[in-house]
């Protein structure tokens, strides 16, 4: 099983590349959805359902998306039922997203996050873990709302 799962749109195909490179340094299995670029302009939400759909599927347990801000990529994954998509911009974001939220899918934008920051914020968001506690009882109310939808 692999440790992620990742895709992007065509705004955010290079970033993806080197998150797929950094992962693959750290020892990390990783399945790329694509694209590769060559596809030309992509619709993200096609993207966001491929990566989310692995990951409520247990396929890999966390999911990373790039698109140009991560907005659109954070927007679609976030429909999804048991997905908790955050998009980080800081380490401190990317920490919290997981410690306090339980995150489970991290969104970057790469017109808007460096290669250097995105890496960092991609260390964080791995070197994180979920809290428990007072989180879990914050995690179990967000999973009551998507069953009510």
């Amino acid at each position: 099983m692999p440790n992620f799962v990742i895709a992007a749109d065509h705004a955010g195909v290079q970033l993806k590349a080197e998150l797929v490179a950094e992962l693959g340094k750290l020892g990390h299995t990783v399945t790329d959805f694509g694209p590769t670029g060559a596809e030309g302009s992509v619709d993200y939400p096609d993207y966001a359902v491929k990566v989310t759909s692995a990951v409520v599927g247990k396929q890999a347990p966390l999911g990373i998306l790039v698109c140009g801000t991560g907005m659109g990529m954070s927007i679609t994954a976030n429909k999804v039922h048991g997905i908790r998509a955050a998009l980080c911009h800081t380490e401190f974001e990317a920490r919290m997203s997981r410690m306090h939220n339980d995150a489970n899918v991290l969104c970057l934008g790469q017109r808007v996050t460096g290669v250097g920051l995105a890496i960092s914020i991609l260390h964080a968001f791995l070197d994180a873990k979920f809290e428990g506690g007072r989180h879990q009882t914050r995690v179990d109310k967000i999973t009551a709302v998507e069953a009510k939808r």
